[in-house]
């Protein structure tokens, strides 16, 4: 019998965004996207449902470090000390996002998809999500394959599932 991530895995991006509104609704809650690799990727995604802000009100590209200074409190050190795709970094996204925004639960999102910028500790494909709100975040770091798009594709659709999943395991 397939699990819930295996059956949310199947849903295009659309039909995953329509299942978060959903679950933003019967929980009177809104999210929040703090975005690098993906540019906006999450945001439009949800944004491609009619009636998405009733639930999405703030979403947050912050592709450079500088960015996710100013707009998301990320301190400058943490950057120096564990780069931008980082666990610390994602989850000190996801408090800051949330905090501005003032959503009860959001999303970051902070890769490497290449072609280029790859390291032996951070090859291309290296992503870090953390997903939580301004108090608590949950974070993993995922290996993607594929050219850039692909990765930012299934960055995307790991950041929804991570949304849906966050929302019916409540």
């Amino acid at each position: 019998m397939p699990t819930r991530a295996s059956r949310l895995n199947d849903l295009d991006l659309t039909a995953l965004a329509e299942r978060l509104g959903e679950r933003c609704r019967e929980h009177g809650i809104t999210v929040t996207a703090a975005e690098s690799c993906t540019g906006g990727g999450v945001a439009s995604a949800i944004t491609a449902v009619a009636g998405s802000s009733e639930w999405f009100e703030t979403g947050y590209v912050t592709y450079a470090n500088g960015a996710k200074t100013r707009l998301l409190g990320v301190p400058e050190a943490l950057l120096a000390e564990h780069g931008a795709v980082s666990r610390q970094v994602v989850e000190a996204m996801v408090a800051g996002a949330c905090r501005d925004s003032g959503a009860g639960l959001g999303v970051a999102i902070s890769g490497v998809a290449g072609p280029g910028g790859g390291s032996p500790d951070k090859p291309v494909g290296t992503v870090w999500l953390a997903w939580g709100d301004a108090e608590r975040a949950e974070s993993a770091c995922r290996h993607f394959a594929g050219d850039r798009a692909a990765v930012r594709e299934q960055a995307v659709r790991e950041a929804l599932i991570g949304l849906v999943g966050r929302l019916e395991a409540h």
